[in-house]
């Protein structure tokens, strides 16, 4: 496969590399840590690029568990640079490349969106493009961003804030799903809101007309929420859950919190939705004699998908050869199709799917999408899990840690590194990247 490989170079390294990689993701797996606790998943892989020779500051927009790996040749003044593509007609314009890993779990299933297997991929694809470019000589810069707490909608978005990200040509991530192709989705508008209602306690049974519910308020909250449902877009989605709810139940709660993501396809329809569900909070506060307090934990756009990018990638996407599953990987997806009542109609793996002609919209959000709007951005997938296999479920952490997470993971790594390669080699191409990005709403 390498010896007709497009790029050899990148293909060697990553087949040279391939256990120790294997390891990085696998120890990720086996220590699972939540947003913003991430200290063994990024050291780990932060470590790593330093033994190859990227250059790691810590501490990036503040966060403990973010970190920056950047790598450039060695005769290129890194003071004087200036991204190429940006129309900056300077000199000095170097592509500056950004990949984006992820590397936080979910509490108590794991890592059931495969993160542990993003941000291996992400330090393999970025490690293998220097192998390529020290090669060559040829002048870039190569940064990895270890980016924390994507389960809760936050890491990117405070380092997006923070214009981490403002000098890049372009950024590079992908995510684990169940099957192979670039991801020419539309990733929803997201607000993540907390809710804290005040009440006065009291004596549940011997005086309970002295207490102001604080559960009732966010209950009947809850109700507003649930008939708004039939008045906004069909695209809206609106979700929740108790983070306190004032137990114990002998006394009237003082104090109830609730969480809720409140998601769709246009940031103006969010922002409608949104202020919405805090009218049913402030009418349900108003209802019980309460009062709320509104938090806003994380907002963010919708994804701006880059027609450029998509294509060129795809391209690349199809000189590398999708994954083959062994008769023991089948009979595990198999089992696991029926255990988890998967649908899939028996299949269970596909190679590489083709390009829509028009972007895809779905429902789920990622912050990523808040740097697509600073920076053109590319998002690949690559099945990690057999067909039918939902994020965040106990099925997709199962297939995470094992080959067939494996597999896809050292796929997409060559496939974001090859890709990348091509935009490169492809003449003014991140010039229309960025054209099309200024376009773009």
């Amino acid at each position: 496969m390498t010896s007709t490989a497009t790029y050899p170079t990148i293909s060697n390294w990553l087949d040279n590399h391939r256990d120790e990689l294997i390891q990085k993701s696998c120890y990720i797996f086996e220590h699972p840590e939540t947003a913003y606790k991430e200290k063994l998943s990024s050291k780990c892989l932060a470590d790593y690029l330093e033994t190859q020779g990227f250059q790691i500051e810590w501490n990036t927009a503040g966060i403990e568990t973010a970190f920056t790996a950047a790598w450039t040749n060695p005769d290129i003044d890194i003071t004087k640079i200036q991204p190429a593509g940006k129309n900056v007609s300077s000199s000095n314009e170097v592509p500056i490349i950004g990949f984006l890993a992820e590397y936080d779990a979910l509490p108590e299933i794991g890592h059931a969106c495969g993160h542990n297997l993003l941000g291996t991929a992400v330090c393999a694809a970025a490690c293998a493009l220097k192998a390529d470019y020290e090669s060559s000589g040829e002048p870039i810069v190569i940064r990895v961003y270890g980016c924390p707490a994507e389960e809760i909608m936050s890491g990117k978005i405070i380092m997006d804030e923070q214009n981490v990200f403002d000098d890049l040509s372009i950024a590079v991530t992908w995510h684990p799903f169940d099957r192979n192709r670039v991801s020419n989705d539309i990733w929803q508008a997201q607000d993540i809101k907390n809710y804290t209602f005040h009440g006065l306690s009291s004596h549940a049974a011997k005086a309970p007309e002295k207490g102001r519910s604080a559960l009732d308020a966010a209950e009947l909250m809850n109700v507003g929420v649930n008939y708004l449902r039939e008045h906004v877009p069909g695209d809206v989605r609106m979700h929740y859950a108790y983070i306190d709810n004032g137990l114990p139940a002998n006394v009237v709660p003082d104090i109830t919190k609730t969480n809720y993501f409140i998601r769709s396809y246009l940031r103006s329809r969010t922002e409608d939705a949104s202020e919405r569900v805090d009218n049913c909070a402030r009418g349900a506060a108003l209802m019980t004699d309460t009062t709320v307090d509104i938090e806003l934990v994380a907002s963010c756009s919708e994804m701006k998908v880059n027609r450029v990018l998509t294509e060129l990638y795809y391209d690349a996407m199809t000189q590398v050869p999708t994954p083959t599953y062994t008769p023991e990987e089948l009979d595990f997806a198999k089992q696991i199709t029926e255990e988890a009542g998967l649908i899939n109609d028996g299949t269970l793996f596909s190679g590489l799917e083709p390009l829509e002609d028009e972007p895809v919209p779905i429902a789920i959000g990622t912050d990523a999408s808040q740097v697509s709007h600073t920076v053109p951005l590319i998002t690949l997938s690559a099945a990690t899990m057999c067909k039918g296999t939902p994020l965040h479920h106990w099925a997709a952490a199962k297939q995470a840690g094992m080959t067939i997470g494996q597999k896809g993971m050292l796929y997409v790594a060559r496939c974001m590194a090859e890709g990348t390669k091509l935009l490169m080699e492809t003449p003014g191409s991140i010039e229309k990247a960025w054209e099309l990005h200024k376009l773009t709403p």
